[in-house]
């Protein structure tokens, strides 16, 4: 199930064609963060705190992919679960960590992920976290036009994008860069947090080319 185990401007809140539902004023206003974290680094716990500190929510969920929607290869799951797990703990008790994927199986589809979240908690109201350089792309995902209709975007600033997000973006970190560097054992100190650089040494994650 999906239970969460344990700056100048604000993020640009966005949404498409038509505004999703406004939630009730009583629910628990939780930021959704998915993506493979294939590994977390520095750049993703940024974002994370610059949405808890800057936008409209009490919370924020990292909710790692089960599989790459495009087929891409990934570290199993349940490392990059606990990868995440070791990110979000150092933001504090407003992050946490979702395995919702891990029951919905297969590709990552983020209107079923979304969807399947709000059936689980209908005592929250969701917003769904994402960087400006894919803002323009929203509409070639699955069903893009109607995932702008049922959550409302929380636009933040990457290297690359455009808009009002753009005026405060994250560092140019990438997990591709992270796992060229380490399959290469250059060190990747000062890109991924502390813990999660002990977790993939200890696992022996990354060390081959991909």
């Amino acid at each position: 199930m999906g239970t969460p185990k344990g700056f100048p401007n604000p993020p640009a809140m966005g949404s498409g064609r038509q505004s999703p539902p406004s939630p009730d004023a009583n629910a628990v206003r939780v930021a959704l963060f998915g993506g493979s974290f294939n590994p977390p680094h520095v750049a993703h716990q940024l974002a994370a705190l610059y949405v808890l500190e800057t936008a409209p929510v009490d919370a924020l969920w990292f909710v790692p992919a089960f599989e790459h929607a495009f087929g891409k290869p990934l570290a199993p799951f349940e490392d990059r679960l606990a990868m995440c797990e070791l990110a979000a703990a150092a933001l504090g008790p407003r992050a946490a960590v979702s395995d919702v994927e891990r029951a919905i199986g297969g590709r990552s589809l983020t209107l079923h992920t979304v969807r399947r979240l709000a059936e689980l908690h209908p005592e929250h109201a969701f917003s769904l976290v994402i960087g400006s350089d894919l803002q323009g792309d929203v509409a070639g995902w699955y069903r893009g036009d109607e995932l702008a209709r049922t959550i409302p975007f929380i636009v933040v600033g990457r290297p690359g994008g455009q808009g009002p997000s753009a005026s405060v973006t994250m560092p140019d970190v990438s997990s591709t860069a992270v796992r060229a560097a380490l399959a290469a054992h250059r060190p990747v100190d000062g890109l991924v947090p502390r813990a999660v650089l002990d977790y993939i040494l200890r696992k022996g994650l990354y060390q081959e080319p991909a």
